[in-house]
């Protein structure tokens, strides 16, 4: 990346700009901020995928009644999404670098839109094809659901990385995982309002793959790889996503770098790996939140479906600001303190801390208003520094973003088959309170791990010969 104005764009493979053969742009009438409308768009099919994910929580007492599941089972139907999930973000990131962001959204949302309608037939499938067995059915579908969904992460990682500016790195990664409690937020009454309008949980999924169709076909209109191949990106404004001013010396000796680090340097790199166990305490609690919630409202305390469309939004409302707020704070940290450490994983790791303490004294507490309140601050912390695990794969190997990320969240979505799976068996062997127990030790785990992220720093020789970060 040079001064000012890249002169080139990426190729379809997600090179870097300074490494790009000529070639004009294309002309078209320009549009102030362009870059916005492409965040504006990720923020929402990031909201899609969430509430596709989601939805199936909220359908969880007529499907386990349907096909006569216990609590350890219905676990384990939520914990398959997570072993497609992994295999998804690994190879998602490599494909962003490889394909071009472009590409793999295009294959990835138009394949996780036709599972998700499929779940709605996956049951019976099991049954009809799988010697009986509907726990198999979903097993397929919601594997295969989890392999189209896992690119997403990494993918909006490259694209972040191509089109924001050094200056509003983190806002942008914040902004671009606005849609995790977001979407989880809107899962609540866009399930239960489906769900209740229809009165069938198999149009739920159908209506929900079939929106997942509709943003692809706008997204496929104004989507480029890069804003250097976009005809509504003005000189102007590619001018000033391509400035380096206002780097720290460490990222831009990191971003004018141009070799290509293999992706086995990523677990020589002390750094990317305590990242990625900090981001995988942050996925635990997103996912045990996301999955078993309205089991335990109506389980413990009776609710009913029609309450849960504004209760099971209580978890996320916080988390919704804290996420934007995060890359905010992390910026103006960097800024204040000239130190990456402060910025990100001092930020994260006392973010975390406080996580732990929340969700360790839940089980102190009985009332429903009062677990709902300690969780939604629990969340709202574990939020805060979201931005920070993506931010510091940039900061520290911006050349390889998508592969890095796409590593990074392999480790981190063990957490999609734990959280939810570890809870079934801990509520039918002790009770939901253990679930919040369990919560806390991956939290505290994830906190200390931090401490030993030093984003954009590479010690000794250089990371593609075996340094660590």
């Amino acid at each position: 990346m040079s001064h000012g104005r890249a002169e080139v764009p990426l190729p379809s493979s997600g090179s870097s700009p300074a490494a790009a053969p000529s070639r004009p742009r294309p002309k078209g009438g320009f549009r102030p901020n362009y870059r916005y409308t492409i965040f504006a768009m990720v923020v929402l099919i990031t909201v899609i995928n969430y509430v596709d994910r989601g939805a199936i929580s909220y359908a969880a007492n007529p499907m386990i009644k349907e096909f006569g599941l216990d609590k350890a089972q219905w676990g384990e139907v939520l914990g398959y999404f997570g072993y497609g999930y992994m295999v998804g973000a690994l190879f998602g990131g490599a494909l962003a670098d490889r394909k071009g962001p472009r590409w793999v959204w295009t294959w990835a949302v138009l394949l996780w839109s036709v599972f998700e309608i499929g779940m709605a037939f996956a049951g019976n499938i099991g049954v009809a094809l799988f010697g009986g067995s509907a726990l198999v059915g979903f097993a397929v579908f919601r594997i295969l659901f989890g392999v189209s969904e896992g690119p997403t992460f990494s993918t909006i990682n490259r694209t972040m990385a191509n089109w924001a500016t050094v200056k509003e790195r983190g806002f942008a990664a914040s902004l671009g995982l606005l849609g995790t409690p977001l979407g989880a937020l809107l899962a609540a009454p866009i399930a239960v309002f489906l769900l209740t309008v229809t009165g069938q949980w198999r149009w739920m999924f159908i209506i929900l793959g079939l929106l997942g169709l509709v943003w692809l076909i706008f997204w496929r209109r104004v989507f480029t790889n890069l804003p250097e191949e976009n005809p509504k990106v003005s000189p102007e404004e590619l001018s000033v996503i391509r400035s380096t001013e206002g780097m720290l010396a460490d990222e831009r000796s990191l971003s004018t770098e141009e070799e290509r680090l293999p992706w086995w340097s990523f677990f020589q790199s002390r750094t990317l790996v305590f990242n990625a166990i900090g981001y995988f305490a942050f996925q635990y609690v997103n996912f045990m939140i996301l999955t078993w919630t309205p089991k335990y409202l109506q389980d413990e305390f009776g609710f009913n479906l029609g309450s849960l469309w504004y209760l099971g939004m209580v978890p996320w409302i916080g988390a919704c600001f804290t996420v934007l707020l995060g890359g905010k704070i992390s910026d103006w940290l960097r800024r204040r303190t000239g130190s990456l450490w402060i910025a990100r994983s001092g930020f994260a790791a006392g973010s975390l801390l406080l996580t732990t303490v929340c969700f360790c004294l839940i089980p102190t507490v009985h009332s429903a208003g009062a677990v709902l309140l300690l969780m939604a601050i629990g969340n709202a912390l574990n939020s805060l520094p979201n931005a920070v695990y993506w931010i510091v794969v940039i900061d520290t190997a911006p050349t390889r973003a998508g592969t890095f990320g796409g590593i990074s969240h392999f480790i981190t979505n063990i957490a999609t088959i734990v959280a939810p799976t570890l809870t079934g068996f801990l509520v039918a062997l002790h009770g939901y309170n253990s679930m919040f127990i369990a919560t806390g030790v991956a939290t505290a785990v994830g906190m200390l791990a931090m401490v030993f992220v030093r984003p954009g720093v590479r010690r000794g020789k250089k990371l593609t010969t075996g340094a660590a970060v």
